[in-house]
Formats: structure tokens, C-alpha cells, sequence
């Protein structure tokens, strides 16, 4: 409740009837400062008129005032500069570790605010406020869309930079880890960086001419050259002899255990060897290499250095969505180079949209969902909105709360 209201003066969602401090004092928000999530005051740099008085400094906001003491704010001096101190209930006076008492003034929730609140929180909707979702302007609408599409290239491309450090900025490794992962559509993404970091590149890249040489040392370190594991063109036998002699000739590690990959809950067309074999013929053509993708220019150049791996034309929207988009966008972030980043946010707006449960929910309430940008967007908002039922921060929420 206390989120609620930060939020209700934050948005000066306040009474239309003059504002009387405790002491009786006019009271006129021009300004309710900036919103700290971290410790210290809840406002900084808040600008109020008391009477005739301009005053600058912290709110704090609390339910009682009382609080105060409980949260011990009258022991920090970082709450020594509070020039207003802003409750539901006054039932105590505060005062600040030098000793003085910050000026009260006790409001009233808004009644509806706090009824549109409530069935935002406990609705088991989804989406929460697919009732007035058809009657946000689509222009707002769409703003707040490319707002969240931008949180989500930077989420995931922070998880490429975070590789990218841990591999003392190899780069053209932090890539294919980052392909590798995303070949396991979801339920073998841990087994398959864990096999990938594994893989010394140099060793590989030195036969990256010969396949068959590239297929054995991938499917030998991913410990799956058996003849059950059936695949077209594809000799286990010759294979195991020639892992052989790729172990000893570059003393590779060992590879990891079988039992990491999952077959069971898994389509056949995502079964870990045949993925495999397909990122050993995208490896081994060249054509999806990072320093490659970074010279495409549009997405059928992006197919194209996927064409290899014999994906489907959705798959490979995947991986472009899941893969080159973000790497793009991070290397970017790490090079400092704008023009990088917005190609990879045009790249993303030229794909279809995914369509999964997410999305198909989002336009069953009306919302437009024209590219892979859009679906981004809304598997954001799913994800650190409205799973967190976060909808305080959500442009959404708040059409939702101020009706």
C-alpha cells in the first residue's frame, strides 16, 4: 500500500480541496521531485510552496507517521534535509537526527484509485487490464511498446556483454556461446553454453574447411558420436576415429557427460545431435560469425547466413530474434556505436511477430502486434510487469488507475 502512495504523489493524484499541513499551513506541490528506489528519502529534490514560502528538498512518504521511528529514520542523517513529511494517518510526530520536526501534511487515498488498484492486484487475468487496453490511444499505446522493446535489448544484450567479460573479451566466442545456447530452444539452452564454452575455437577453426572434421570435434565434445543417434549423411564410426584424432592432436578437454542432454519432452527436430550437426554447418560455412553479421544489412542477408543448418524459415526467425539481434545490439553497447544498435532495433522491426500464448493474449484485448519488435515489447511486459504485478510502473496500469 505504501507503493500506492508513492505513486499518488508522485502522479499528484491529489484532492482537488486546498492542502493543509498539520499546522495549517497552504500547501502547493510544484514540483514532487524524483522517485528514489534505493535508501535515503523516498523524493529527492521536491519543490513545495508552504503559504507563500518556496521550500526544496526530500519528501518521505509513509502510511503512518509513525513509521518514521520505526524505520528509523530519526538515527540517519540522511533524512535531515526532509521538508515534508507525507502520511495516511499522523498518528505521531516526527523529527530528524538533528532535531528537527518535518512538516506534516496528511492526505486521503482517492477511493477509485484504491478500487482500481485492488483488481489490479488480485485479478488472475492476464492481461490485468485487458478491460481498457482497446481504449488506449494506439499512439500512446505503441510508445510505451517502444520504451519496453528498448529494456528488453538491453536486458539481453547485457547477458552477451556479461559473456563477452567473462571470456576476456573474446568476442567471436561470446558469439557462438551465444548461438549455441539459443540452438536448444529453450529446454537443453544450459547444457548446450556449457558445451560450447568448452569448444576451443582456435582448434576448430583451423579445419573450419573440412565438415566432416568440424561435425566429429563438436559431437565428440558434446559426448554424442553413438550409431543410435541417427543422422542423415552422417558416420558415427568414421567419426569416433576421427574425434581420436582430433583429442590428441589439440589435447581437447574432456567432453561433457551424456546424461546433461534431455531427449524426453523434446521434438525430434530439436534433438541435441541433430542441432549439433546443423551449428557445425554454420560454423563451418563462416557465414555467421560475429565480425560477418556485423557487416548484414538486412534480414535476408541475415537467412542467408543461416541457410546451412537446413532450419525452418520460423526457426530461423528465432535465432535471429534470440541470437543476432542481441549480439548486434551489445556489440553496439560495447563499441559505443549508435548506428550498430539502431540497425539491430530496424532489423527486429522487420521480422514477423513470435506467436506464442503471450502475444496471442495481448491482441485478443486489441493490441496491435505488427513486427518482432512489438512481441518483444509484450514478453517484457509480461515478464517484469505483470508477472511481478508491477503495475505501478506500467504506462498500462496507469490508464488503468487513473479512469
Amino acid at each position: 500500500m505504501e507503493k500506492l502512495l508513492h505513486y499518488v504523489w508522485k502522479h499528484r493524484i491529489l484532492p482537488f480541496k486546498t492542502l493543509l499541513t498539520l499546522d495549517k499551513r497552504k500547501v502547493e506541490v510544484i514540483d514532487p521531485g524524483t522517485y528514489n528506489p534505493h535508501q535515503g528519502p523516498d523524493f529527492f529534490n521536491a519543490k513545495i510552496k508552504l503559504n507563500d514560502t518556496l521550500w526544496a528538498g526530500n519528501v518521505e512518504v509513509h502510511l503512518k507517521a509513525s513509521d518514521w521511528f520505526r524505520h528509523n529514520h530519526h538515527l540517519d542523517a540522511a533524512y535531515n534535509n526532509t521538508i515534508l513529511h507525507v502520511v495516511l494517518d499522523a498518528d505521531k510526530e516526527a523529527h530528524t537526527q538533528d532535531g528537527r520536526s518535518p512538516v506534516t501534511l496528511q492526505i486521503d487515498m482517492p477511493q477509485e484509485l484504491l478500487l482500481h488498484y485492488r483488481e489490479l492486484s488480485t485479478t488472475d487475468d492476464y492481461p490485468r487490464c485487458h478491460r481498457i487496453v482497446p481504449h488506449i490511444p494506439a499512439l500512446k499505446a505503441h510508445s510505451w511498446m517502444d520504451a519496453l522493446l528498448v529494456e528488453r535489448l538491453q536486458n539481453r544484450s547485457g547477458k552477451v556483454l556479461e559473456r563477452a567479460k567473462r571470456m576476456n573479451g573474446d568476442w567471436e566466442k561470446a558469439a557462438f556461446v551465444t548461438l549455441s545456447r539459443n540452438f536448444g530452444f529453450g529446454l537443453n539452452g544450459d547444457v548446450y553454453e556449457m558445451w560450447a564454452n568448452r569448444i576451443p575455437l582456435q582448434a576448430a577453426a583451423k579445419h573450419r574447411d573440412n565438415l566432416f572434421q568440424v561435425q566429429a570435434l563438436f559431437m565428440g565434445m558434446a559426448n554424442l558420436i553413438d550409431p543410435k543417434l541417427e543422422a542423415e549423411g552422417w558416420d558415427a564410426g568414421k567419426a569416433e576415429k576421427e574425434y581420436a584424432f582430433l583429442a590428441h592432436k589439440f589435447r581437447l578437454p574432456d567432453p561433457i557427460p551424456r546424461q546433461l542432454w534431455k531427449f524426453m519432452r523434446t521434438r525430434p527436430s530439436n534433438f541435441p545431435h541433430l542441432r549439433i550437426l546443423q551449428l557445425a554447418r554454420i560454423y563451418s560455412s563462416g557465414k555467421a560469425l560475429l565480425h560477418n553479421l556485423l557487416e548484414v544489412s538486412d534480414i535476408k542477408e541475415l537467412h542467408a547466413c543461416l541457410l546451412e543448418a537446413s532450419l525452418s524459415a520460423s526457426s530461423r526467425n528465432l535465432i535471429l530474434i534470440n541470437t543476432v539481434i542481441p549480439l548486434l545490439y551489445a556489440y553496439g553497447m560495447h563499441t559505443q556505436d549508435q548506428r550498430l544498435m539502431d540497425k539491430a532495433t530496424c532489423l527486429l522491426a522487420q521480422l514477423p511477430p513470435e506467436n506464442n500464448y503471450i502475444i496471442r493474449q495481448w491482441r485478443g484485448c486489441g493490441l496491435t502486434v505488427a513486427s518482432a519488435a512489438d512481441s518483444q515489447a509484450l514478453i517484457q511486459l509480461k515478464r517484469e510487469y505483470c508477472d511481478r504485478a508491477d503495475c505501478l510502473r506500467c504506462r498500462f496500469g496507469y490508464e488503468y488507475l487513473k479512469q
